[in-house]
């Protein structure tokens, strides 16, 4: 069980740490301070996301993802986003944001349905809430942007 238990929050440690590395990378990508700030709100609370669940993985007696990886980092979408740094629209890094947070609710999403401790689930259950409200923060300011286009 605990072995279990700590590959599914080892996945969404992966997760968080793709979504620090997408939204810091989003944060030097955009000129305009509004969004290099909210980027970077995001980068911090994806890293405090994914230390909270390296703790749970400790004190289960797993060993904790310390990153994400290269094929977490497609997965989430936040690829595209460094791959053309330059002349890059904030409506376009919203959108690449919007694909991360898209893949990290999946991912806990899925997590939600396995078997887990109860204490377990209400952390992971709680940081599920923060990536909806990420996503819908990020949905509602691409959809601002587009707007405006």
């Amino acid at each position: 069980m605990a072995d279990h238990v700590v590959k599914v929050l080892n996945n969404l440690i992966e997760t968080s740490k793709n979504g620090e590395k997408g939204f810091t990378a989003a944060a030097e990508d955009t000129k305009n301070p509004e969004l290099q700030t909210l980027f970077r709100d995001r980068a911090r609370d994806c890293a405090s996301g994914a230390a909270e669940l390296q703790t749970v993985v400790v004190q289960l007696g797993g060993k904790p993802e310390d990153s994400g990886t290269v094929a977490g980092a497609m997965h989430r979408g936040w690829t595209n986003l460094k791959a053309a740094v330059t002349g890059r629209s904030d409506l376009s890094i919203l959108e690449e944001c919007e694909r991360g947070e898209d893949v990290a609710k999946a991912q806990y999403n899925d997590a939600l349905k396995e078997a887990l401790p109860e204490e377990i689930r209400a952390l992971v259950e709680r940081q599920y809430q923060g990536v909806l409200r990420n996503h819908d923060q990020i949905r509602n300011l691409r959809n601002r942007y587009k707007d405006a286009t």
